[in-house]
C-alpha cells in the first residue's frame, strides 16, 4: 500500500459506503452520483468506499452491469476531487463472491485506482477457516485487504477469534471494518489483532449500533506480562453516507477525546444513544434492516441529493412508518443532521 495512503487509514478516516444514485428509470444517474462524492469530500470525509452493501450488491449482476462502469466513473471523479485537496481521499472497492470472481473485482479496483478491497466472505457460507484464509491470501495477493466482519442479519457469518488471528499473519492485510454488531465478537478482533502485534492494521468501526461508544473505548488487552490497547481510528459506515459533516466532527471529537487519555465525558455517551436511535431508524432495524438501504437514500432525497429512493430491486423501498420516524429524529436530533451544509452547497456540486 502506497505509505501516504497507509498512513491516512492509520490515522483514522471518515469513509462514507457510498449509496448508488439512480434514475425513475433505476438507471444510473451519474450527475447525482458525482454530487454524492462531491458532497463527501467537501464535508470533509477522508475516503470513500464503492460497490459496497450500501452500493448495493445487485450492481455485479450482469443484467444490471453497473460495477465496472461505478469503479470507472469514480475514479475520474475521485481523481478530479484530489487534484483540490490536501490530503487524497482513500479509495475502498467492495470485493465479493467466490475467489474467481473476487480477483477479478480486485483486479479491476486495482487497475481503477482503488487503495484496498473490503473483501466479504459471505458468498462462502460453508467454507472452514483454512478455505476462507486460502481466499483471502490469494485475493492479498492482488490488492490490500480491508478485512471485514459483517453482521449476520445482511448475510455476514460468524468468524471466531482463531480466524482473525491467523487473517493477522497475511502481510497485506492493511485495515479491518468490524460490522457484526456484537460486542463479543467485536472483542474476538480487536483481542487477534492485538495478540498478533499488528499496530500496523487500522480498525474501523462498522457497528453502526454502537458508533461512538465503539471511538472511543479503550480495548485493553494482555498479553504476557505486557497490556497492549488499541482503539477503532475510523469508520466505514453506511449511516455515514449521511449527514457526513457531523459524522466528520464526531471523529474528529473522539480523537481528542482519546489523546487526552482522561475520563469519557458523559454528553459523549448520551450522544451514542442519539446516533443508535437515529441509525436505527435510518436503516430500519425495527423491521430486520428490510429500508435500510431507501432509509439512506430517502434522507439524502431530502436533502436534494437524490431524485428519488430508487433502488435496483423495486420490492427494496421504505418500510411501514419508516417516513415518520425519519421526520421524528428530525425533529429530536437537529444536532446530527447537516441539511443546511449541504442547502449551500448542493447547486455547485449538481453542476456537470
Amino acid at each position: 500500500m502506497d505509505p501516504t495512503i497507509q498512513t491516512l487509514l492509520r490515522r483514522g478516516l471518515v469513509i462514507p459506503a457510498s449509496p448508488l444514485a439512480l434514475n425513475a428509470e433505476r438507471k444510473l444517474d451519474e450527475r447525482r452520483q458525482r454530487a454524492l462524492w462531491r458532497y463527501y469530500s467537501a464535508a470533509g470525509a477522508g475516503g470513500v468506499a464503492v460497490g459496497v452493501h450500501t452500493t448495493q450488491f445487485a450492481i455485479r449482476d450482469p443484467k444490471v452491469g453497473l460495477f465496472e462502469p461505478l469503479l470507472a466513473l469514480a475514479q475520474v471523479e475521485f481523481d478530479r476531487l484530489d487534484a483540490d485537496r490536501r490530503e487524497p481521499l482513500v479509495r475502498i472497492a467492495g470485493v465479493c463472491g467466490s475467489t474467481k470472481q473476487a480477483l477479478g473485482e480486485a483486479r479491476l479496483a486495482r487497475e481503477r485506482g482503488f487503495h484496498a478491497g473490503l473483501l466479504s466472505l459471505s458468498a462462502l457460507p460453508a467454507a472452514d477457516d483454512d478455505a476462507l484464509l486460502d481466499h483471502c491470501r490469494a485475493v492479498g495477493e492482488v490488492i490490500p485487504l480491508m478485512g471485514f466482519y459483517l453482521q449476520a442479519a445482511v448475510g455476514g457469518r460468524v468468524l471466531g477469534y482463531r480466524f482473525w488471528r491467523r487473517l493477522a499473519e497475511i502481510e497485506s492485510l492493511a485495515a479491518i471494518k468490524v460490522a457484526p454488531f456484537n460486542r463479543y465478537h467485536t472483542f474476538d478482533v480487536m483481542r487477534a489483532i492485538a495478540t498478533a502485534g499488528r499496530d500496523d492494521v487500522a480498525m474501523y468501526t462498522g457497528n453502526d449500533d454502537h458508533i461512538v461508544a465503539d471511538l472511543l473505548s479503550p480495548y485493553r488487552i494482555t498479553i504476557g506480562k505486557r497490556v497492549v490497547e488499541r482503539h477503532f481510528v475510523g469508520g466505514l459506515l453506511g449511516h455515514w453516507a449521511v449527514w457526513t459533516k457531523r459524522a466528520v466532527e464526531l471523529l474528529d471529537k473522539c480523537h481528542l477525546i482519546v489523546a487526552a487519555g482522561g475520563p469519557i465525558p458523559r454528553n459523549m455517551m448520551t450522544l451514542n444513544v442519539e446516533v443508535t436511535d437515529a441509525n436505527a431508524v435510518v436503516f430500519d432495524a425495527p423491521n430486520h434492516f428490510g429500508g435500510c438501504i431507501a432509509g439512506i437514500h430517502e434522507v439524502l432525497r431530502r436533502q436534494g441529493l437524490l431524485e428519488g429512493i430508487w433502488c435496483l430491486d423495486p420490492k427494496e423501498t421504505l418500510s411501514p412508518n419508516q417516513s415518520e420516524e425519519i421526520d421524528r429524529i428530525y425533529r429530536m436530533y437537529t444536532h446530527l443532521v447537516d441539511d443546511e451544509f449541504i442547502a449551500a452547497h448542493r447547486d455547485r456540486w449538481l453542476a456537470e
